[in-house]
This record gives C-alpha cells, sequence and structure tokens, in this order.
C-alpha cells in the first residue's frame, strides 16, 4: 500500500484580531515560555533581555494586547556598562512558576521573581548557555553550554554543585531524568546520563552520526528521545539500552 507525504492543500491565514501582538523586544525574539498555571508568558531577546507578559483572556478586537500593556522588563545587563553579548538564548520556569530562570550568551544564568526581581546571578560557564532546566523538585537548576560543560545549581544557595565536563563539544540540551540524574546531548553526537555525587557517566550512548539537537525523557525516565542532524529520530530504553 502506497502512503502519501502530500499535504491537502490548507488555506493561509494572516494575522487578525484573533491574533495578540506582543511588541517591545528592540531585537530578535529567541525564546519563550509560558509560566504553569498559564498566566505569564516569558520571552527572551538579542536586545539583551528578557519580558515576563501578563496574558489577559482572549484577544482584543485590535490584535494587541488588552491595555494597559502588564510586562516587566528583566535586563541582564542592569548596573553594567558592558552591554555586549548578553542575549537571552533560553529560559524555563520552575514547576511552581514562581521563578523564571535565563540563560543568555555571556555565560550567565540568572534566577528572578515573577514580579521581575533578580535573585542570583549564576556565574562559572565560560562560554554561552543553550540549554537550561528546573528539576521538579525546584531546588536545583542544570544547564548546558558552548564550553562543553553541564553544571548542576544550588538553587537555595545560589552556588555550582558540581559541573560535568565529558563531552568534547557544545552541550545543545539537557533534560532531568529525576530530581537527582538527567541525559545531556551534544555536538559531538553522544548522550551521557549522569547522577549528582557521581564523577562519571552512569549511561552512554552513541547511535547518532550528526548533532544532537534535543533529548526528552518520557514521564517514567525509562525511555529517553533524541533527535539530531542525522535525520533521525531515537528512542533509547535507558534500562536495557536498547534503541528504537
Amino acid at each position: 500500500m502506497d502512503i502519501s507525504t502530500s499535504l491537502p492543500s490548507l488555506p493561509c491565514e494572516s494575522l487578525s484580531s484573533d491574533v495578540t501582538i506582543l511588541e517591545g523586544h528592540t531585537s530578535e525574539v529567541i525564546t519563550c515560555a509560558w509560566s504553569p498555571e498559564g498566566s505569564l508568558l516569558a520571552s527572551g531577546s538579542g536586545d539583551s533581555s528578557a519580558r515576563i507578559w501578563t496574558i489577559v483572556d482572549g484577544p482584543s478586537s485590535s490584535g494587541m494586547q488588552k491595555g494597559p500593556l502588564n510586562v516587566l522588563i528583566l535586563n541582564n545587563f542592569k548596573g553594567k556598562t558592558n552591554e555586549e553579548c548578553k542575549d537571552v538564548t533560553i529560559l524555563d520556569w520552575n514547576g511552581e512558576g514562581t521563578l523564571l530562570a535565563t540563560g543568555s550568551y555571556d555565560g550567565q544564568a540568572r534566577i528572578w521573581s515573577r514580579d521581575g526581581e533578580l535573585r542570583s546571578t549564576l556565574n562559572k560557564h565560560k562560554g554561552p548557555i543553550f540549554s537550561l532546566k528546573w528539576n521538579k523538585k525546584c531546588d536545583f537548576l542544570l544547564s548546558g553550554s558552548v564550553d562543553k560543560t553541564a553544571i548542576v545549581w544550588d538553587v537555595k544557595t545560589g552556588e555550582w554543585k558540581q559541573q560535568f565536563d565529558f563531552h568534547s563539544a557544545t552541550i545543545l540540551d539537557v533534560d532531568w531524568r529525576n530530581n537527582l540524574s538527567f541525559a545531556t546531548g551534544s555536538e559531538d553526537n553522544m548522550i551521557y546520563v549522569c547522577k549528582i555525587g557521581e564523577n562519571r557517566p552512569i549511561r552512554t550512548f552513541s547511535g547518532h552520526q550528526g548533532e544532537i539537537n534535543a533529548i526528552k525523557w518520557d514521564p517514567t525516565g525509562s525511555l529517553l528521545a533524541s533527535c539530531s542532524d542525522d535525520s533521525t529520530a531515537k528512542v533509547i530504553d535507558a534500562i536495557s539500552f536498547r534503541t528504537t
């Protein structure tokens, strides 16, 4: 049986009153993330800022956010003279929706309250941060960087707890398996499963033939999905080491 891969002709819809446009950034918007309860939307930009937008129910008739616009501006360069290389590259809300973590091109991660207060600046990476994830318990933050390392941060103290330097190229994505272990994917085509307190990977996967762009654990923590520049997505059984 032949399976057609062509798409049916669909109408192309233009922006209308059903679309709320959030304006204010002065450069490209790189990343965005909803808070867990859905009332706040965070965005990160090449203008060295993140913004927290309060989203009201339903679009306005003009297609713009119902006014007055409620937005908090989180400036990476506040109080500093050098504003270069601080593009916000990644952001992630904690599970409670009380804290927003941002990663930027200057290699620093920052933690903000939902009210826009800078709670802590996490500074150890030697290159841009491209991945950033909270664990479910919200006590640790995990970051992956161009400097080929992943770092687990203790959110309560604002200090780094452990740095993992197993990769030989940029770490493009990280994902928690549970509150203590996680996976990292890299431009070196490798996936490592690591655990806080361990000095060596507890699992190593090398099946991809290209850069690994994204990784994601299933809810049980037994299956790990990955996608790569090698034109494949894979599902790894992390218990039996089988790949599909």
